[in-house]
Order: C-alpha cells, then sequence, then structure tokens
C-alpha cells in the first residue's frame, strides 16, 4: 500500500529529519532573515532533482519537484523562523544564540517538510504533476508568507496546499483538523487616552485619563459579551496599561494595548468599528479623547472542506493512524492564511507529545520548556507526502 511505503520511507530517513531539526534548533533565526536555515536546508537537499526558486523581500524559497507525467501542483509549507526568547530546555542541542528558541516548532517544520520533498523525489517518475515545498521565513508577525506571495513565488498559483504544525500537548502522533476557520486573525489594538494631568491631590482640576482607561477595559469585556454571538468567539484581550510618572502626579494620557481576535472576514470589520465606537464615547463620557488605532495582522485560517477531508483520510490511512476532528477553533494565528486566501488547501496539527504523557505537564508552544518529540516526526513527513500524492492522484475526489 502506497500509505505503509510513506510512513515506512519517512521513518527508514528518520535520523536525517532529526539531525536536520537539531541543527537548525540550535542556531535559530528571527523574522524575515533565515539565511543559515535554508543554507543547511538547501544543503541537505543538494542531491535531489529540484528546481529551487528563492524570494527577493526575504529568506525564503520554494523547492520544485516535477512528477513524470503532467498534472496539477500541489504545494506543501514549512515555516523556519524563531522566536526572541531565552531557551530552557536543557538539551544537548539547545539554542546556541542568547535571547533566540525555537519555542514553536519550525524547527520541526522545516526538518519535515525536507524529508518529504526526500521521499517524494525517491517516487518521482510515479507522480503526475508538480510537487512545490515552501521554505518560509517570518512567520512569527512578520508576514513571511505574504512577502513570498508578493514576490511571485507560488505563480502559477498551485491547485492545492497543505501545512503541518506541531503541537506539544497534544497526544504523540495525532494528527487534528477541521474545515472552515480553524486558527483566527490576530490583530494588535492600540488606544491612546487624553485627558488633563495636575496634582494627585486635585483630581477635580484635572481630567484624569487613567479611570478613563481603566472603564475602557471593564466596558470592552462587556461588550464582547452582548453584542457577538459566543458561537462565533470574538477575543479582545487588554495586556498593557501605561500612564504616569510618579506616584503623586495625574498624567496626560494612558495607553491601552492588546489584541484582537476573531474567525471571520465580517467579524473582524465589525469588532474594528465597535472598539472604536466604545473607547471614543466613554473618552468623552469623562471630558477626554481616545485614539484607536488598530494595526492588521494575520486573516483567519480558513480550511477549504475538501482540504480538510483529504488530511483526514490521509491521517487514517498512514498505518497507525489517528486523527481528530477539532471541534473548535484554535484562537492563535497563522501566516499559512494567506496562502490559503489565494488557493484551497488545510492546516493541520500534529501531537508531538512522549507516548504516554501527562498532557497537563507538557510545555506548549511558546514556552521556553517547549519539547518536540521526535519519534512523532517521521508520522508528518509521511502526512504531507500523503497529502500531496494523493492530490496529484485524485484532487479533491
Amino acid at each position: 500500500m502506497l500509505f505503509d511505503r510513506l510512513l515506512d520511507d519517512a521513518t527508514a530517513i528518520a535520523p536525517r529529519i532529526a539531525a536536520l531539526r537539531r541543527a537548525i534548533h540550535a542556531e535559530p533565526e528571527l523574522g524575515l532573515a533565515t539565511p543559515r536555515t535554508l543554507a543547511r536546508v538547501r544543503a541537505e537537499l543538494a542531491d535531489l532533482p529540484l528546481e529551487w526558486r528563492e524570494s527577493r523581500s526575504a529568506t525564503g524559497a520554494v523547492a520544485v519537484l516535477k512528477g513524470a507525467r503532467a498534472g496539477p501542483a500541489v504545494l506543501l509549507r514549512g515555516d523556519m523562523d524563531a522566536l526572541p526568547m531565552a531557551e530552557e530546555t536543557g538539551l544537548p542541542f539547545a539554542s546556541t544564540i542568547a535571547g533566540r528558541m525555537h519555542a514553536c516548532g519550525h524547527d520541526a517544520h522545516t526538518a519535515m517538510l525536507a524529508g518529504a520533498a526526500r521521499i517524494l523525489a525517491a517516487r518521482a517518475g510515479e507522480l503526475a504533476g508538480e510537487v512545490r515545498f515552501m521554505f518560509q521565513p517570518g512567520e512569527e508577525g512578520f508576514h513571511g508568507a505574504r512577502h513570498m506571495i508578493g514576490d511571485g513565488l507560488l505563480d502559477p498559483l498551485p491547485q492545492a496546499a497543505f501545512a503541518l504544525h506541531v503541537m506539544p500537548a497534544r497526544r504523540h502522533g495525532v494528527i487534528a483538523c477541521r474545515p472552515g476557520a480553524i486558527m483566527a486573525a490576530a490583530d494588535q489594538l492600540a488606544i491612546l487616552v487624553t485627558g488633563r494631568g495636575g496634582h494627585a491631590s486635585m483630581p477635580h482640576r484635572t481630567r484624569d485619563p487613567v479611570p478613563v482607561a481603566c472603564a475602557m477595559v471593564g466596558a470592552v469585556a462587556t461588550m464582547i459579551t452582548r453584542r457577538f454571538d459566543a458561537a462565533e468567539p470574538v477575543v479582545v484581550t487588554i495586556t498593557q496599561l501605561e500612564a504616569g510618572s510618579a506616584h503623586n502626579i495625574i498624567p496626560d494620557h494612558a495607553r491601552l494595548k492588546g489584541t484582537i481576535r476573531t474567525l471571520s472576514p465580517q467579524r473582524r470589520v465589525e469588532i474594528r468599528s465597535a472598539l472604536t465606537q466604545l473607547c471614543e464615547l466613554t473618552a468623552l463620557a469623562h471630558d477626554c479623547t481616545a485614539e484607536v488605532t488598530i494595526t492588521e495582522g494575520f486573516p483567519p485560517t480558513l480550511n477549504d472542506p475538501r482540504a480538510a477531508a483529504l488530511a483526514q483520510a490521509c491521517a487514517e490511512a498512514l498505518p497507525g493512524g489517528e486523527y481528530e476532528a477539532l471541534a473548535h477553533p484554535i484562537m492563535g494565528a497563522e501566516d499559512f492564511s494567506y496562502v490559503l486566501e489565494k488557493v484551497p488547501g488545510a492546516m493541520a496539527f500534529l501531537g508531538v507529545a512522549p507516548p504516554g504523557a501527562d498532557l497537563g505537564e507538557c510545555r506548549d508552544i511558546h514556552s521556553s520548556r517547549m519539547m518536540v518529540d521526535e519519534g512523532a516526526m517521521p508520522r508528518g513527513t509521511a502526512f504531507l507526502a500523503a497529502c500531496a500524492v494523493r492530490f496529484l492522484e485524485r484532487g479533491w475526489n
């Protein structure tokens, strides 16, 4: 069976996959500039018949594997950048660069994608069409996918696209997915409240912006529960409140910062309008003013139902495969969403907790102690390859 062979092939190169992951993990790079990581990938795949195209505005690249016969194109994506945080795992291959860590598993994503390229290249003679391997920097807030799309690296657009993200607190080897919204849009919120400062003993002579800002925090939480249906989550989180310079001075300004997370383009527009109105009128009620700035982040990650069904079929067809249908979206954000705005496809998740682990004790992504059980990586490699092969063979059928 094809799926048996894909998992066997991925298992056979498990040491190569792990070695690449560890090398990348030890030298994490940030943002849109990941030249060492890309160089390691290109060196690892140098013996394969791949055509490389590199981005102009970032260090992203797409490697193209052409099959023996004409057919559609399918894209597989892995991200390469790390996070600006210190690592506390104690691993022998822990980050050697202070203040940087692969705490979101992008090292594993890149290594699994390289593994998929290797096992698919070995059967290029059986493929009708082409597989594109998208090695992408700048996922952690830098819009790397958008840069690569703008550089034309996806043109002509493929007919399908798939990505896989590790989840350290999910059961070992389980692949999870869902149709429709799987991850949220994430926008940044900044509110500047302007009043009139003065002496703390005479607040009546001022227009104190601090209680106004505090009132906004509560008003935002109330508005969410009263204006938006709980069946489609809208999450607005105020994470920073900054004001004042001394204990006896009422400041002129107070600043609030936070995030806005929504699951549809419609809700994304509605919450922006509602927040602006709420904050401006709350400030006006206290004879202050509010300036609301919303900085657009990633759009919602929307899985095509056909692609989600294909992902499920591939996960279940792999020997020993387990599939979990996610009941709800995850309110984190992903810039693979930019690809899915252009191409029908799906993102799925791979559980990389150790077998039998207490999931409540596993550190999740963006933790300084986040761990990946590398034993799950061959399954992730085989899953990516399976999605490509199945689509090239059968399309959405």
